[in-house]
């Protein structure tokens, strides 16, 4: 083993060793999801409870199960939780070896290094997530995208039964993958028939697509973009707007005129920017935008238009940006500095707001709010940046084009 691949194994230890340190001491519990829901959930279907997503109703895709009983493998070690901690650091471990091991090419440690950083930004809560099964899995997706197309779709689309929004990297591939698209969606299909199959094998018919439908009476939750003036009209105490716990889904959402309308308006608001980022790329791919260079801005830019757009906005989300990054490293090293800046201060600013000042956040006190809010700003102008990228993917037009 070379000297750098030893290099980066003793960096990959050490941002796992801290995100899990800063799990068991930053306040706010980052670890709350893990012993709260995931433990119950998965132990109850282990003894013959009741099997969430199959005989009753659930928040989360089927597939989400399947980890979070696989941590119980490893919970004598020292518990669940820890053993969800290894669970996850095996995963990424098994994805870091692919890369780091395949090879000298330099873009191997960018693509390493930039997976690390912004793990060690995000801190706990991009670990101690469902979220955090699915990075790995559509890091090394996308990466075998340029090869292997349908491994990669089939890929994305088990992690979209995960948590859904790696199907907006099967998207980005169907638009930017010129000449296999009917390859790439038979993949997702095929997948996707094979899950729902099994479903009805066990009976659960009825609960197949409850992730989807759980989703539409949910509020504004107080970290979402959409939710910043409100969030501000409740710090200063204007009559009507407050940040209220909702214990039904453990969120902290908030109340007030027109919060319902605006909350209710994301939805169709999400899947028209998507569609247009979407025709955006499929535009370039037409012109013949090459795959290398038009994937990693389009995949970035949607799984953007997802969290900035999301009614939701948990902080867990922004686990979702670190794949597109991951790819962009390794193909585009150059010309990523201001991405990289933009995503690694909205990662940093997020592990501030959650788990450390979470207290002033749902509290409404006007310094957490102000550090909500750069970070919302961020967060767009990101997006607006990765748009404005793929608009400048440059295309090769041929004379039939002309």
């Amino acid at each position: 083993m070379s000297r750098r691949t030893l290099t980066l194994w003793g960096w990959f230890l050490a941002a796992h060793a801290l995100v899990i340190v800063l799990g068991w001491t930053l306040p706010s519990q980052p670890m709350g999801d893990v012993y709260n829901v995931y433990e119950p959930w998965s132990s109850q279907a282990l003894t013959g409870g009741p099997i969430v997503g199959v005989t009753e109703p659930w928040v989360y895709p089927q597939l989400a199960l399947v980890p979070m009983i696989a941590a119980w493998a490893f919970a004598w070690i020292a518990g669940y939780t820890f053993g969800w901690a290894v669970l996850i650091t095996l995963l990424n471990g098994l994805v870091f070896a692919l890369i780091v091991h395949g090879g000298k090419a330099p873009w191997r440690a960018r693509a390493a290094l930039t997976w690390l950083a912004f793990i060690a930004c995000l801190g706990p809560v991009g670990m101690f997530r469902i979220d955090a099964v699915t990075v790995p899995l559509a890091i090394i997706a996308l990466l075998l995208a340029f090869r292997v197309p349908t491994v990669s779709s089939a890929l994305l689309t088990a992690g979209a039964w995960i948590k859904i929004w790696p199907a907006a990297l099967v998207g980005a591939l169907v638009v930017a993958r010129r000449g296999t698209r009917v390859r790439v969606v038979a993949a997702a299909l095929g997948v996707t028939v094979v899950v729902i199959a099994t479903l009805f094998a066990l009976g659960g018919a009825g609960n197949v697509f409850g992730f989807l439908s759980s989703q539409f009476g949910r509020g504004l939750q107080v970290e979402s973009t959409a939710a910043t003036p409100f969030t501000w009209l409740a710090a200063l105490h204007v009559g009507g707007f407050h940040v209220a716990y909702n214990a039904d889904i453990i969120t902290f959402e908030v109340t007030g005129p027109g919060v319902t309308f605006v909350a209710a308006l994301l939805t169709p608001l999400l899947a028209i920017a998507a569609l247009a980022v979407l025709a955006l790329g499929a535009w370039k791919s037409v012109r013949g935008a090459h795959l290398v260079q038009l994937l990693p801005p389009l995949a970035l830019a949607l799984v953007l238009v997802l969290i900035v757009t999301n009614k939701v906005g948990s902080p867990q989300f922004l686990d979702w940006i670190i794949a597109p990054f991951v790819l962009w490293a390794a193909v585009d090293g150059t010309r990523l500095r201001t991405g990289l800046r933009l995503g690694g201060a909205v990662l940093l600013l997020t592990q501030l707001i959650y788990p450390i000042i979470y207290d002033l956040i749902w509290s409404a006190h006007p310094l957490g709010i102000a550090v909500l809010s750069v970070r919302n700003i961020l967060l767009v102008t990101l997006l607006v940046w990765s748009v404005r990228r793929v608009a400048r993917v440059p295309v090769r037009v041929t004379s039939y084009a002309a």
